[in-house]
């Protein structure tokens, strides 16, 4: 970039701690830019050094417009530009930083269109549908989401088919209920603002002037209706600046698609492309095991990623036959006792279950903000008030036969919920909790005086974090403790239209949870059948090695 005034000092010395090719990213001439950066490449920084660089410049602060994937990013980056802004006597909140969402709705209001009540989706599906599941729900909520943002149909497009089927007939039913609420939901608020943009033309100049330096962050997992905002938003100058990895795109159940970002160049004439090329967060030996995995990947640009100067650490394979909690707690049982991080990743939030376990079993603070527990249930209660576990009947006969009973009970009726446990399911945990107790008195106990540790051990300040690896994006740790037989997710692969591009996004989850690692990565399986990934990452020498030292 040719520059007419000098660079302020506090620019120039945050460019001097860059990398070369975070650098060339943060300066890149006007134009559209893809500055793909791996996992621990520092492109957060590197966005930060663009703004600072743009706006001193001479880029008016209110031109700026920085899109973040979600909400918990949106702040840090506010924070973070504030904080990079700030020398430059830039006030706080002067550069716009939005979610796509928050986004269309500014938008909408800009345009005299009310967003209120803003509807919330899985609420009002179970009102309309009282019937379905959580896993009815969740293939309405993707359908509802593919019918709006990837195919652009509305209500009575469907409408006009004589023979609609069951979705169709529930996405007609739910568009009915929320316009007769007056209000929008989460989709609506990026579709619809993309309609009135192309609608209204001076709707479109007021904000292509708010967004006339536009970056956006996590470019590869935009779907189709906020990536063509983007675009509409920066044309025709196009001075675009998307940061992405195709590596790490991982939510093809929110309508991402790894092709777009590998499209871009036919969207953007003249697109540059700008590769960080060290992943400073993790050690080197996980920098080569999880490039290694996910080179196996065809849908990717083709990239080099090395490992930082100063990356220390190791991986460790833990192959374990033993019964998932004790292998959990054995491995946790591994790290350090000190004030580091920590966490245990899987792919399911059933498979995070037993981490749970095994750290209230050590006695360690732990934070699963969205992990239900077994022992949190109130449905135990009602079973433990059954009247065949009256007082003097044998606890364990009475519990098995009072599984039999639920289990046809539940078979009638259905579980109350997918997303939780059936009850026949809590009957098997209190079998298994009651085998060290006589009676019921002390099973009763026994839960009591668990959910009491519950309650202290379970803080939102613990150094211990359990998640999914969905979950863990721009998230990272000391001590990572991967469930690796979990990936890849075979009903997730098995049940796709496509199942080898489903394969290869399981792979990407499984390299986004492996990268998550500062100091340590072990990877937990079972050595009798280690996951398919394990055996991409490592030679089978490695992993039959580590199997007969642990037998």
């Amino acid at each position: 970039m040719v520059r007419t005034t000098s660079v302020h000092p506090s620019v120039a010395e945050r460019l001097a701690r860059l990398a070369p090719d975070q650098r060339e990213a943060a300066t890149a001439p006007p134009g559209p830019v893809l500055c793909v950066a791996p996992a621990g490449s520092g492109k957060t920084t590197t966005l930060v050094a663009r703004v600072s660089w743009l706006v001193d410049g001479g880029a008016d602060p209110g031109s700026v417009c920085v899109v973040a994937f979600n909400k918990r990013a949106a702040e840090e980056l506010t924070v973070r530009l504030d904080a990079a802004l700030a020398p430059l006597g830039v006030s706080g909140g002067s550069v716009r930083v939005r979610t796509f969402h928050a986004l269309g709705r500014e938008m909408l209001l800009d345009a005299g269109i009310s967003v209120d009540p803003l509807i919330d989706r899985d609420e009002l599906v179970r009102e309309l549908f009282p019937e379905a599941g959580a896993a009815d729900r969740g293939r309405l909520d993707l359908a509802f989401s593919r019918l709006k943002l990837d195919l652009r149909v509305t209500a009575d497009d469907v409408a006009r088919d004589p023979s609609p089927g069951p979705i169709a007939r529930a996405y007609i039913a739910y568009e009915r209920a929320v316009r007769e609420s007056g209000g929008v939901d989460f989709d609506d608020l990026v579709v619809r603002a993309l309609g009135r943009l192309r609608d209204d033309p001076a709707l479109l100049d007021r904000w292509r002037a708010r967004t006339a330096r536009l970056l956006v962050d996590e470019a590869q997992d935009l779907d189709r209706t906020q990536l063509e905002l983007a675009l509409v938003l920066a044309a025709p100058a196009n001075d675009i600046f998307l940061v992405g990895d195709d590596d790490q795109s991982i939510y093809g159940w929110r309508l991402a698609d790894v092709r777009r970002v590998l499209g871009l160049a036919a969207s953007l004439p003249g697109l540059r492309r700008v590769d960080l090329e060290t992943n400073y967060r993790c050690p080197r030996p996980v920098v080569e095991r999880a490039v290694r995995l996910v080179e196996h990947n065809r849908e990717r640009f083709a990239k080099r990623i090395l490992a930082g100067p100063k990356a220390t650490g190791r991986i460790v394979l833990a192959p374990d036959a033993a019964d998932d909690i004790v292998r959990v707690r054995r491995a946790m049982a591994t790290w350090p006792d000190d004030a580091s991080s920590r966490a245990v990743l899987a792919r399911t939030k059933r498979e995070l279950l037993v981490a749970a376990v095994a750290a209230l079993d050590l006695g360690l603070p732990f934070r699963a903000p969205d992990l239900a527990l077994a022992i949190e249930d109130p449905r135990l209660d009602a079973l433990l008030d059954d009247p065949g576990l009256g007082a003097g009947a044998p606890l364990l006969p009475a519990l098995g036969a009072l599984r039999e009973r639920v289990v046809v009970e539940d078979v009638a009726t259905g579980p109350a919920d997918a997303d939780e446990p059936s009850r026949a399911d809590l009957v098997t945990a209190l079998l298994g909790w009651a085998v060290p107790h006589a009676g019921l008195a002390g099973l009763r106990s026994a839960i009591d005086g668990r959910r009491d540790q519950l309650r202290d051990l379970r803080r939102d300040d613990a150094p211990l974090s359990l998640a999914t690896a969905h979950g863990t994006k721009g998230l990272e740790w000391d001590h990572v403790l991967v469930l690796a037989d979990g990936f890849p997710g075979r009903r997730s692969v098995s049940d796709a239209a496509e199942p080898e591009r489903a394969l290869e996004e399981e792979r990407r989850l499984a390299y986004v949870a492996w990268t998550r690692a500062r100091r340590s990565l072990t990877l937990l399986f079972d050595p009798a059948a280690p996951s398919p990934f394990l055996r991409e990452g490592f030679d089978d020498e490695e992993l039959g090695v580590a199997a007969r030292v642990a037998a």
